[in-house]
């Protein structure tokens, strides 16, 4: 894909430059939705703040390091350093993209530090609560219906396969090979993996397709959705639609009502690492593009190794086992 290089002085010329770069990021560099959606509104606010402050039309030249430093400064009013840093983000990878078609020469944004990002450790439950939390939608029923073994199914895959939110719900009927207990996933940047499934993952999976088709049916259509989880009338469900029933649950299961889908693949690769599993499988299995985001759990397991140890070993407790003096 090739851009007109007299864009970089030529009137709403960034607006263009714009879309080719999300189309850019849509159709070659296959971005999740998410990720185009969010780089294409970072760089649309920015274009609106360019032509506010100088009051004209603007080209990709017009964008310099004392606009970028002006924009940041008047977002830095009302969000926050995370949301800061992200938008800087997409900034330099716009313009670094500009560079390889030949548009710019330099790229203005790397001229600016970044703002310092507190990385907060993700919040988990215990393996005892995960448990309440799986039976939640099945527990007290006489009789289970497709809607409770499709929440459970849910909740089974999100924890016990630590898939994302939006791999989800992108799931379809044949992704899944039951014979091998395998389930094939596209992650990020559309990069496929194969996550196995766990034996109470695959008998819930299991139960759910068995009634699945009572779900499917729902709006009286001869044709078959292809999705593997859906809603009402058969369609497939959204991720907000996921994130309430994970909220409902967690109320329901473990008292927690703050709970949301990505705590339950917290969950997941903090519990394997404290059952023995390699640094290496969870990142396979989670689909982390780097060792260094799989080993932020290396870091909630011994601050939970320090918790209980506070709890449990008499020489950290008030009061405490004295010492003694040496024998000779």
């Amino acid at each position: 894909m090739q851009i007109r290089r007299p864009t970089l002085s030529e009137p709403d010329g960034f607006e263009a430059s714009r879309r080719h770069f999300v189309c850019h990021l849509r159709d070659e560099k296959r971005a999740s939705d998410h990720t185009v959606q969010a780089y294409g509104r970072d760089l649309e606010q920015l274009g609106n703040f360019a032509r506010s402050r100088l009051g004209r039309g603007i080209g990709v030249g017009d964008v310099s390091k004392l606009l970028l430093r002006a924009w940041l400064g008047d977002l830095s009013k009302t969000v926050t350093t995370t949301t800061l840093a992200r938008k800087l983000s997409s900034v330099r990878a716009f313009f670094r993209f500009l560079q390889r078609q030949g548009v710019v020469g330099d790229n203005p944004a790397t001229l600016l530090a970044s703002p310092k990002v507190r990385r907060r450790l993700p919040r988990v439950i215990s393996a005892e609560a995960a448990d309440n939390l799986m039976a939640a939608p099945v527990s007290g029923q006489r009789q289970l219906t497709a809607k409770s073994l499709r929440d459970a199914a849910i909740l089974e895959l999100l924890y016990g396969c630590g898939l994302r939110v939006g791999e989800l719900v992108s799931l379809d009927l044949d992704s899944l090979s039951m014979e091998q207990r395998q389930v094939r996933v596209f992650g990020k940047g559309r990069k496929e993996r194969i996550v196995p499934l766990g034996a109470q993952a695959y008998r819930t999976v299991r139960a759910y397709l068995e009634r699945r088709p009572e779900l499917d049916s729902l709006d009286g259509s001869a044709k078959s959705s292809p999705a593997l989880m859906i809603g009402r009338r058969g369609r497939r469900i959204s991720e907000r639609w996921v994130q309430k029933l994970v909220k409902r649950y967690g109320l329901q299961g473990v008292g927690r009502s703050d709970l949301h889908p990505h705590a339950l693949r917290h969950c997941c690769a903090t519990h394997m690492l404290e059952g023995g599993a390699d640094l290496r499988v969870i990142q396979e299995m989670l689909g982390h593009g780097s060792l260094s985001t799989t080993q932020r759990y290396t870091q909630v397991s011994l601050d939970r190794l320090v918790t209980v140890y506070d709890s449990a070993h008499p020489m950290a407790r008030p009061g405490g086992l004295a010492p003694t003096a040496p024998t000779r």
